[in-house]
């Protein structure tokens, strides 16, 4: 069966890459053809067009895609070049997308999905509507509604734990596009079903549907003989750095942190530049991880590292639904750090983790979201 995946493919970021490549890799393992449609929308990495600030949010709007814009051509022209080939590199081999395959025409490519016999909107934040454009319905495969694919989504995440009442009004007609539907979180499933009266499936992010990650780990470089806490931080510097410096120092180890392309702070630690395989291995091989990502918990979840998720703050806060929709799943809602507090960061450095029992609940949602997959490949074959 051949299948069309709609993500994030195309961005350099750890998450979105890993992802894609976990939903890409499940079909393939049993039998099928999955390729990425190659929409790359100028929204999502460069936050779109300018508007008339007609309003204090969309001069808010207006600043982001002016930063957004600035910070991709200082990345694309100053920034660090072999971590943007790395990225290159992982693509074509892992995602089987060629670095020179940027489409000059979304609609070409949207329009080329017409062929495949599932149509899958991926998993990732795809349905996060931006400050500036709102939602994207060609995430919710509005351009497909005469296709004769199957549709479905998996492990959509909308990236918060609530919408504005407009952005609600907009949900009904989007996913009516839907032959079947699955969320990422929890509040997702509520989302979905005030919208549509049914409710979806909740299943967990393609990276948790593998357990063994050789494949990206066996050529990253061997870091077994050095002992350093993992910080991956996105968004904020806020609670992250103090944490992870105190956990550092508690070590008495270095920390080594991931180049951020979009940072406005000053980096934390020893700065590194891995691709996705070797960001999977440096989580594998960290004595600690402190993050405040979604995937990051993910993996270190997966690896059994002893970690702390040091919470988003102010007005990032919303994007804590995810990872704390995840270690509630696990049963270690209690590694969520919602802001710094030297006294629980060592607390929490102190308290075991009792891995046999998050590795039963890995499998069951594991379990659910190979059922899910399963039925759907089952209903769009032939």
């Amino acid at each position: 069966m051949n299948v069309g995946i709609l993500t994030f493919h195309f961005s350099d970021n750890y998450g979105a890459a890993l992802q894609a490549y976990a939903l890409r890799r499940w079909m393939n393992e049993r039998g099928h053809h999955a390729s990425f449609i190659d929409y790359r929308p100028a929204h999502i990495e460069h936050g779109g067009s300018l508007c008339l600030p007609t309003s204090p949010a969309k001069l808010k709007a207006n600043l982001k895609v002016v930063y957004l814009a600035v910070s991709s051509f200082i990345n694309e022209h100053f920034g660090n070049k072999s971590q943007k080939a790395k990225f290159d590199q992982f693509r074509e081999r892992f995602l089987d997308v060629r670095p020179d395959a940027a489409p000059t025409d979304n609609s070409a490519s949207l329009a080329a999905a017409r062929s495949f016999d599932l149509l899958v909107a991926g998993s990732d934040q795809i349905w996060s509507p931006s400050q500036h454009f709102g939602f994207d319905a060609n995430y919710f495969l509005a351009f497909a509604k005469r296709y004769p694919a199957r549709k479905i989504s998996y492990a959509a995440s909308f990236g918060r734990d609530r919408v504005s009442a407009s952005e609600a009004a907009q949900l009904p007609p989007l996913l009516r596009n839907f032959d079947a539907i699955s969320v990422r979180e929890a509040s997702g499933v509520t989302l979905v079903e005030r919208a549509t009266g049914h409710k979806p499936a909740n299943v967990p992010d393609p990276t948790l549907l593998h357990s063994d990650y050789t494949e990206l780990t066996e050529s990253a470089p061997s870091t077994h003989d050095e002992s350093y806490l993992f910080c991956y931080g996105l968004r904020s510097p806020d609670n992250i750095r103090q944490t992870a410096e105190l956990v550092a120092q508690q070590l008495g180890c270095p920390i080594r942190s991931p180049h951020n392309p979009h940072r406005r702070w000053v980096e934390i630690g020893d700065t590194v530049h891995p691709d996705p395989g070797e960001w999977v291995a440096l989580i594998k091989n960290a004595r600690f991880v402190v993050t405040n990502s979604f995937h990051g918990t993910v993996f270190s979840l997966l690896f059994k590292k002893p970690f702390i998720v040091a919470g988003l703050t102010g007005d990032k806060a919303a994007a804590n639904a995810r990872a704390i929709h995840l270690l509630r799943a696990v049963g270690l809602e209690s590694r969520f750090a919602p802001a710094f507090s030297a006294q629980n960061t060592q607390a929490l450095m102190a308290r075991d983790i009792d891995w046999a029992d998050v590795d039963q609940q890995l499998s069951e949602l594991r379990r659910a979201g190979n059922a899910f997959l399963s039925t759907q490949m089952e209903a769009a074959a032939p």
